[in-house]
């Protein structure tokens, strides 16, 4: 049926998510992260990976938590708000964190990073531009100026882009990794939801000068762990036959170093927000 020029003039695409439904979807990235595994060195449903400060029931109550800044800070972005506003929001949430764990930091990056792309997310007219060019266009400047963080040394000391620079420059471990592996393990593995996340966040420990990864183990830590994930990809990766023996393999030798790659992790729920929110709009 043709339409009218009427009703031409009164059509519009369909409207952007709520800011209620943004925050349910960044919680929900963080829960999926959390439900992942073999993971490398990390927390997850399995096991505590190489923390004995958090577990599994732990990081859900966290991202519950979290649910409501996340939309706070969708709304925020959506009337234009500044990186003060948003930083005070984080900030809030950053505490509510801290009470739900008693003290441990489950999710600060995730707050910072995925908070971040919320705030895009929330935008009304992105302009055609990705969530993370948005964020790298409207707060890039401001983020540089922020206050510093052992990431922002291990940043100068050994050239790791770190959460700042991640968002700085539009977040590209997460465009240019995190979500083409996660493309890559749903094809590998049509039939198995967690196995493109498994190939995600090896492809990210294999790329990612994580500064988690630097502030546990140094130059060398970081070296070891890059190259036994580039070694399940060289595998085959979820597309290997014993992919996951492979894995928990690969994942004990990093809890017998301590080596926990938390911004991999915080990167792997960006990746799955990024992914499933550019697909649904």
């Amino acid at each position: 049926m043709r339409m009218s020029a009427a009703a031409a003039l009164c059509f519009a695409p369909p409207p952007a998510l709520s800011a209620d439904a943004i925050g349910a979807l960044a919680s929900s990235c963080l829960r999926r992260e959390v439900e992942t595994w073999p993971k490398p060195g990390l927390v997850s449903h399995v096991d505590n990976g190489s923390h004995a400060d958090m577990d599994a029931a732990m990081l859900r109550r966290s991202a519950t938590v979290l649910r409501p800044f996340f939309a706070a800070l969708a709304a925020a972005g959506a009337e234009g708000a500044s990186m003060g506003r948003l930083r005070a929001i984080g900030i809030a949430a950053e505490a509510e964190m801290l009470s739900a764990t008693g003290g441990v930091n489950t999710h600060r990056g995730a707050i910072f990073g995925l908070g971040l792309l919320c705030a895009a997310a929330g935008l009304e007219d992105p302009g055609g531009e990705t969530l993370g060019a948005a964020v790298g266009r409207r707060f890039g400047r401001v983020i540089a100026e922020g206050p510093h963080s052992h990431g922002a040394k291990a940043g100068r000391l050994y050239g790791a882009r770190g959460a700042r620079g991640e968002a700085m420059a539009g977040f590209p471990s997460v465009y240019d990794i995190g979500a083409p592996a996660l493309a890559e393990g749903r094809r590998l593995a049509p039939d198995d939801p967690e196995a493109p996340r498994v190939q995600a966040i090896f492809a990210l420990i294999a790329a990612v000068t994580d500064t988690n990864i630097l502030h546990r183990g140094g130059a060398e830590g970081l070296a070891f762990a890059q190259q036994r994930a580039e070694s399940f990809l060289r595998r085959g990766g979820v597309g290997a036959p014993d992919w996951r023996t492979v894995g928990v393999r690969i994942h004990a030798e990093f809890v017998a170093r301590r080596l926990s790659p938390g911004g991999s992790a915080d990167l792997l729920a960006m990746s799955l927000f990024v992914h499933e929110f550019e697909n649904l709009i």
